[in-house]
């Protein structure tokens, strides 16, 4: 007898907690007598992300409509626990903070076991009133899974008495290629929000290039934040036309992985973030701030990259020019990046 596992989160647009229940509905699909069912339930319900043919996905029939939140949440609660209970899943898997009360409260005295896991920050306070909810029901779920043991100690003092597992995320494996083959380029991989401070980036950057060195910036606005047009402003204030980027989403993200030769990452919030794993599977070094949760994951400071304290930018600026003035500690770094990120391989985490 096959099992059906049902994987809910409000969209697959671009994000890595995204991309995480991407990979995993492919990695789940894949396997016989698995059947996924993924529910699609926020406002915008898009999907970015490529799924096979085999998981079947369901959407609200109706637009969420804003002006009228209480009753669309209802709406949206009252959807989900009907289908689920209609797809009689095996567990169900949910993703998002504040999501994830939703999904628990959906199916509130159902026998369905219910597996929850935040993709932030651990340490991200939210609203008040999603606080004070989420200290009542998160509790009720089956299992808690969190990506780092910085969280899972943050979420045993939040949440005793829960079961709580630490699985990291699955990074993709890229193909490096040659260092030889490499550009001159500094990538930086992410969503357009205040707490990745692509702003700094950019001047560190430019106050640091050689001359011949390009800074490629992939990602775009998120939400309601409206961050390009500045960046654009900022590069046009500081001159750099010709050797900064932004280059929006990007569906062959991997392609710049492979030319580039250095990745940068100014992100003070995350939970664990996919890019750097990527970078690093990629066979770029990396220099990252050592935020809460994440990066120390997976750099190893001075061996695949280096971890800045958070907001140093002249140890950052110090680290990214001695990077790119040294081709032969590149090289050597490059080396240790790629064989640093085997263990989240998705055969591994996906199990």
């Amino acid at each position: 007898m096959g099992k059906k596992i049902c994987l809910a989160i409000h969209s697959l647009e671009p994000g890595g907690m995204e991309r995480v229940m991407n990979k995993l509905a492919w990695y789940f699909s894949s396997k016989q007598n698995i059947e996924v069912h993924l529910i699609l339930y926020g406002k915008e319900r898009n999907v970015f992300y490529e799924l096979p043919d085999q998981v079947m996905i369901h959407k609200p029939s109706f637009v969420f409509q804003n002006q009228y939140r209480a009753i669309y949440t209802l709406k949206t609660l009252w959807f989900l626990r009907n289908k689920i209970k209609e797809i009689k899943p095996h567990s169900v898997l949910s993703f998002g903070e504040k999501w994830n009360n939703l999904v628990l409260l959906a199916l509130k005295g159902s026998s369905i076991p219910v597996y929850i896991s935040d993709r932030a920050n651990p340490q991200k306070r939210l609203s008040y009133l999603h606080e004070k909810f989420r200290q009542k029901i998160y509790p009720s779920a089956t299992g808690i899974i969190v990506q780092t043991d910085i969280a899972g100690d943050v979420y045993r003092k939040k949440f005793p008495d829960t079961n709580i597992t630490v699985i990291p995320n699955p990074i993709n494996e890229i193909e490096p290629v040659n260092i030889c083959g490499r550009k001159k380029t500094v990538l930086f991989v992410g969503r357009f929000i205040s707490t990745k401070h692509i702003d700094r980036l950019i001047r560190m950057f430019v106050e640091v290039n050689p001359g011949d060195w390009k800074l490629d910036i992939i990602g775009g606005d998120h939400g309601e934040h409206s961050f390009s047009e500045k960046y654009g402003s900022l590069i046009s204030k500081l001159g750099a036309q010709n050797s900064v980027r932004l280059l929006g989403f990007k569906k062959d993200v991997y392609t710049y992985y492979k030319r580039s030769s250095i990745f940068a990452f100014t992100s003070s919030s995350e939970g664990f973030p996919n890019v750097i794993g990527e970078a690093l599977s990629a066979g770029l070094p990396v220099v990252a701030y050592d935020c809460v949760a994440g990066p120390a994951e997976m750099i190893v400071d001075g061996q695949n990259g280096y971890l800045v304290p958070l907001h140093d930018e002249k140890k950052f600026k110090e680290k990214l020019n001695q990077l790119m003035k040294n081709q032969a500690l590149r090289e050597k770094m490059s080396e240790k990046s790629i064989l640093s990120v085997k263990k989240f391989h998705i055969s591994k985490i996906g199990e």
